[in-house]
């Protein structure tokens, strides 16, 4: 397979190479930045590409930008991203292209060269391969937005006033309610949110940052 490669790693890059070169594969490009990358896509058109969410010159989603980028004028081409954290905004963009011909890999749990190259030829072929803590986090991430689809307006417009900080009474001042009333949306919060009481953990903040990762 002719193979694009992106890593800002220079040992991780070589080590990658040497890796792929040794089972018969050609790198047709190997390189360390986002613009490189997309340019090394366009015009390759690999097999496979390879790519480092975080590459220079921001180290944020410059991997991913140049993938999403390249798919979008070639929509069947392969991407197995590379990170080392799982981080599922990344994932569904990804996803959201096809859902074919891609896959999430975690850098520290890729333990041998079998597995790796497996999933290369998984994504190459045009299937996917995720990482069992990547799959996890959607799934996780999809029953918190189905879980908040079930709110009811009014609870809505009382769990953005918690996530502005305000108490109850400032709840019911802002939305001319009584506090009664606002105790009661919170509590149909919680539970329709699935949080439980616990002596460890706030459900007001937890609720908080259902609300502000959505």
């Amino acid at each position: 397979m002719r193979i694009v490669l992106a890593e800002d790693h220079f040992l991780l890059r070589d080590g990658l190479i040497r890796l792929l070169q040794a089972h018969g594969h050609e790198v047709a490009a190997a390189v360390d930045n986002g613009p490189d990358l997309l340019r090394a896509l366009t015009e390759q058109r690999p097999d496979v590409s390879i790519v480092d969410v975080r590459l220079p010159p921001t180290f944020t989603d410059e991997g991913l930008r140049a993938a999403l980028t390249a798919r979008r004028t070639a929509p069947d081409l392969p991407v197995l991203l590379l990170s080392q954290y799982v981080e599922p905004l990344y994932a569904r963009e990804l996803l959201a292209t096809g859902g074919h011909a891609v896959g999430y890999l975690l850098k520290d749990r890729v333990t041998n060269g079998t597995q790796f190259l497996d999933a290369i030829h998984r994504v190459a072929a045009g299937g996917t391969a995720m990482d069992p803590q990547v799959v996890t986090q959607l799934l996780v991430r999809k029953d918190r937005d189905t879980a908040l689809a079930t709110l009811t307006p009014r609870e809505r417009e009382v769990l953005e006033s918690l996530a502005q900080g305000r108490s109850n009474t400032g709840i019911a001042q802002s939305l001319f309610i009584t506090e009664k009333a606002v105790a009661k949306h919170i509590t149909n919060i919680f539970t329709k949110l699935g949080l439980h009481p616990t002596d460890t953990a706030n459900r007001r903040i937890l609720a908080v940052l259902t609300y502000l990762d959505q």
